[in-house]
């Protein structure tokens, strides 16, 4: 469902992204690692069309990403980091916004909200203003609008990011118990969260790819992946 090849991406004379390619299929949770800088997000924007690639090519859900955007596009739902914006609008009308233009309307769009705050438990926000809103509220919200239309590919950039630790078990549950009929890739800087909930684990460092292999094939005795992290990402002592 997720193909990217070769993706290469500069910003002037620093190349952030650096002949990357990978697959995820459904039922993968692909855990995307990597110190700060190293490349994820710049990567996760790639995937969902927001950034052009110099070179390689990406398809989502079959659809190449340079010539069929719109179409890609329409596969996936997108967490982006440190996601913001719509400060003026509730959190409801900020989901019937995302759902219409996802061409979600009347009864169908009303069920979508309702599938939406069942999952997250986004209830007792829904009538309150995004900027309103402490920054774990807000990313539930923004993580509603990301699954609301039920997309086959789903693209988290830090999605537990803000939350306390009810919440990001929450998210946790909310993505084992999707993960069977989804392709879905998220970053995070908590190895342990990678451990628990990805089949897969892409570490990146300085824009390369420099390990794509199972949590336990990374862990230590201890069961842990911090050590081969922490060598493979460059942030070893």
């Amino acid at each position: 469902m997720i193909e990217a090849k070769n993706l290469t991406k500069r910003f002037g004379t620093l190349t952030a992204v650096n002949d990357v390619s990978f697959s995820v299929a459904v039922g993968d949770v692909v855990g995307f690692l990597g110190a700060n800088g190293a490349g994820k997000s710049t990567t996760m924007r790639l995937l969902t069309g927001f950034f052009d690639a110099d070179a390689g090519s990406v398809r989502i859900g079959g659809h190449d990403m340079a010539t069929a955007r719109r179409e890609g596009q329409a596969c996936l739902g997108y967490l982006p980091e440190a996601a913001a914006g719509f400060p003026n609008l509730t959190v409801r009308e900020f989901l019937a916004f995302c759902g219409e233009s996802r061409n979600l309307f009347g009864r169908e769009l009303q069920a979508a909200v309702d599938g939406v705050c069942s999952l997250i438990d986004l209830e007792a926000a829904l009538d309150k203003p995004m900027k309103s809103l402490s920054k774990g509220w807000r990313q539930r919200a923004w993580l509603g609008q990301a699954i609301l239309h039920d997309p086959p590919v789903l693209i988290l950039d830090e999605p537990t990011d803000g939350l306390d630790p009810i919440q990001k078990e929450q998210v946790r549950a909310l993505i084992r118990s999707v993960a069977s009929k989804k392709a879905i890739i998220l970053s995070t800087h908590i190895l342990e969260e990678a451990e628990e909930i990805c089949t897969r684990a892409v570490i990146i460092a300085d824009g390369r790819i420099v390990a794509d292999d199972t949590p336990g094939n990374l862990a230590d005795d201890k069961g842990r992946i911090a050590n081969s992290f922490r060598r493979l990402a460059g942030t070893a002592p």
